[in-house]
């Protein structure tokens, strides 16, 4: 005759071998790599991307977008809540930095 564990005996050694699978060992103390391999074209790829979308000529269109939609917008050639849709979406562009930052701030991270 064998002897069957309970369904509360086998619960518990599941959950004891859980928590030791769990458990912080060694291994854990190691550093993650925070540059896995081949990230840098990547990191390049996108600081290229960022220069362009916020530099010097992406301001100066900005710039001509808002003053152009102002000009619509007081001539009665734009809605108001259109040309508000523009000017807002040039400030959330180029402003997304410090929104993340505030956040995270507020985070607390």
């Amino acid at each position: 005759m064998s002897t069957r564990p309970s369904a509360g005996q086998t619960k518990r050694r599941v959950a004891s071998l859980a928590a030791a699978l769990m458990a912080p060992t060694p291994l854990w103390a190691q550093a993650a790599p925070l540059d896995p391999a081949g990230s840098n074209v990547i990191f390049n790829a996108v600081a290229w991307l960022e220069g362009t979308l916020l530099g010097n000529v992406a301001t100066g269109v900005a710039v001509i977008a808002v003053a152009a939609t102002g000009l619509m917008m007081l001539t009665g050639r734009i809605d108001w809540r259109r040309g508000a849709t523009v000017i807002l979406g040039c400030f959330i562009v180029f402003g997304a930095a410090a929104i993340v930052a505030g956040i995270r701030s507020l985070a607390g991270t």
